[in-house]
């Protein structure tokens, strides 16, 4: 039997990790935030605390938090989390990372009306991943040494729904995107990528550029394969 809440918890949580961190990247791209130009600490430590704040919201939703398409399928392929449930947290999280998007092309019009082209700042990055240098296997592998990183963090942390293992796990975000995050900036999880890039492509998004669609399968595959193989590392270890 399919639980709604899971879907629910999932939709909503990623919903509110995409408001703010897509957020984050428009306030820092746009022209005429309060943000415009902050460093790459303010990136790493704004999508640290949207993990922890969507992470908060999908737990008391009755969900497990994953937020992320690589947590939920390398759980399930090594026996942590059970397959009945895979696709409504799979549904909940592309929609949610969706709709975040669309709230902020809402919230930021304005801003990106007064930003004309990609090199004053509108660019499919605000929303979706793109590599610092562009290299497509050393891409896939950042994605999934990162990946890897974090899912088997987050196998050895229990429930991290509880307390404040929100805050520890969007700690963990923010040292990963310090640490590892720079090469591809650090996608982690294929909904947080692939659902701004549709809406970007899709939505009406003044003088926007291209989505890069191209890439895209760097910031779907590797973090697949990287949270596959901390699932499979954990059940070896065990």
């Amino acid at each position: 039997m399919i639980k709604m809440n899971g879907f629910m918890g999932e939709f909503l949580g990623t919903m509110i990790l995409i408001v703010l961190g897509a957020g984050s990247g428009a306030g820092l791209n746009l022209n005429k935030t309060y943000a415009k130009g902050q460093n790459w600490l303010f990136v790493s430590l704004a999508w640290g605390l949207a993990v922890t704040m969507g992470v908060y919201v999908a737990g008391m939703l009755g969900s497990d938090g994953h937020l992320n398409p690589a947590v939920t399928i390398g759980f399930a392929a090594f026996g942590f989390f059970p397959w009945s449930q895979v696709l409504p947290y799979l549904l909940g999280q592309f929609l949610g990372a969706f709709i975040g998007a669309a709230l902020v092309i809402i919230q930021f019009t304005p801003h990106f009306k007064a930003t004309t082209n990609e090199a004053e700042g509108n660019s499919v990055g605000i929303f979706a991943t793109r590599p610092a240098i562009k290299a497509p296997f050393f891409n896939f592998l950042s994605e999934l040494i990162t990946t890897f990183v974090f899912v088997f963090i987050l196998l050895n942390l229990g429930n991290f729904t509880e307390g404040l293992k929100p805050f520890i796990v969007g700690m963990l975000i923010a040292v990963i995107g310090m640490g590892l995050g720079t090469t591809t900036g650090f996608a982690i999880n294929p909904a947080r990528d692939w659902g701004p890039r549709l809406a970007y492509t899709i939505l009406p998004v003044p003088n926007k550029g291209g989505a890069e669609w191209s890439y895209s399968w760097v910031p779907m595959v590797g973090p697949l394969a990287g949270g596959l193989i901390a699932a499979g590392l954990e059940v070896l270890v065990n």
